[in-house]
């Protein structure tokens, strides 16, 4: 996997996280215990223990009636009471098994290795606990559907795992890597050919940038060529079309939370840049028939990173003092651009872990495993 991206490096040398956090990190997670989706039965599910499940964030109780059902729509407000506890099994394993990775990427602690592996076989390969390779479940809305399109964006956390996944590959047999390769590729071929995932990639906002972030990083794990050339394509085209001339995306900014909302895309539309740029097709430099870059998009937001007080749009119904954080994207787009202003903004910010709307809202938390 990424031979040939792994000579397209950054133009500034990217700095590690601080080798004694890394560690610490790393000695955290092999002191958490292994969790997979089948250990939490959804009662509302319609698939089986091995199908992951969770609610819509926005969905309440009906008021009107005496079962609740259906559940209407408050854009915006997350509801407490719906069922998310695959969706917090999922990002865990992956934090812990990235956070693992990476310190044994910088230490060669076998430990740390090791404990990885055994996170990814239970999760994805042991017949007795593995999660299926769909999301046909996914943010279900009681009384309406039992899974829905938009459920994808569950997923998005996974992007990153390929890239842990190949900075273990040497201390894992040959048969843990291939059935993890065969894990994804089965995932990604449900996205490109299940109603649900066309639905997804079809969408104008966010949630279509964040399909083809997996979808990028699942094909480039998988060695899918056809479908790395096809994300390039969209991103070109179909994404690059969500921006409007100001470098900003109106469909985010139009929500309930428009700050969260602009950061979010554009730190997974630089992601999407990191990780499908080659020296023949670079992202980074790439314009539109309008003339626009990712780097109208990055110099729209940066201002209102730098200062929030200057931000001219609604604030954000919920969680709006929770932001910026160190996103991924400042990193990416600071080392590859030569940019020192975003890797200050990038080392000065608090990190993407906590709390839960924080963590929920950051798919790339290790980024240097992207490096």
């Amino acid at each position: 996997m990424l031979t040939w991206k792994k000579n397209f490096q950054t133009q500034t040398p990217p700095a590690e996280e601080s080798p004694g956090l890394v560690a610490a990190r790393a000695e955290e997670a092999l002191s958490h215990p292994i969790r997979c989706i089948t250990d939490e039965r959804a009662p509302l599910s319609e698939g089986g223990p091995h199908d992951y499940y969770s609610n819509g964030d926005y969905w309440w109780p009906n008021p009107q009636t005496k079962d609740g059902l259906p559940y209407i729509q408050r854009d915006g407000e997350t509801n407490p009471g719906n069922f998310d506890v695959h969706r917090h099994i999922l990002r865990q394993m992956r934090s812990d098994v990235c956070s693992l990775a990476l310190g044994y990427r910088l230490d060669k602690e076998e430990r740390y290795a090791q404990r990885a592996v055994k996170l990814l076989t239970a999760f994805f390969l042991d017949p007795e606990t593995r999660m299926n390779p769909s999301l046909t479940y996914a943010q279900a809305i009681p009384g309406i559907c039992p899974g829905r399109g938009i459920g994808i964006i569950d997923t998005l956390h996974l992007a990153e795992l390929p890239f842990a996944i190949e900075a273990l590959q040497d201390s894992m047999d040959s048969s843990t890597y291939q059935g993890l390769k065969d894990w994804f590729a089965q995932y990604l071929g449900w996205m490109l050919t299940s109603r649900n995932g066309i639905e997804e990639a079809s969408a104008t906002n966010n949630h279509s940038v964040c399909f083809f972030v997996q979808a990028a990083a699942f094909a480039l794990f998988t060695d899918n060529l056809p479908v790395v050339e096809m994300c390039r394509h969209r991103f070109q085209t179909h994404l690059m079309a969500q921006m409007a001339p100001n470098g900003g995306f109106p469909r985010e900014l139009a929500r309930t939370k428009p700050y969260n909302y602009s950061i979010f895309v554009l730190d997974n539309m630089v992601t999407l840049c990191q990780i499908l740029s080659s020296p023949e097709d670079d992202l980074w430099e790439f314009r539109n028939e309008k003339g626009l870059s990712i780097q109208d998009g990055i110099n729209f937001l940066l201002p209102y990173l730098q200062d929030k007080s200057a931000w001219p749009y609604a604030k954000d119904v919920m969680h709006f003092d929770a932001f910026p954080v160190r996103s991924s994207f400042l990193l990416f787009a600071g080392c590859r651009l030569g940019r020192e202003e975003l890797l200050r903004l990038y080392r000065s910010l608090p990190d993407p872990f906590s709390p839960d709307e924080v963590s929920r809202n950051n798919a790339i938390q290790y980024p240097q495993l992207l490096l």
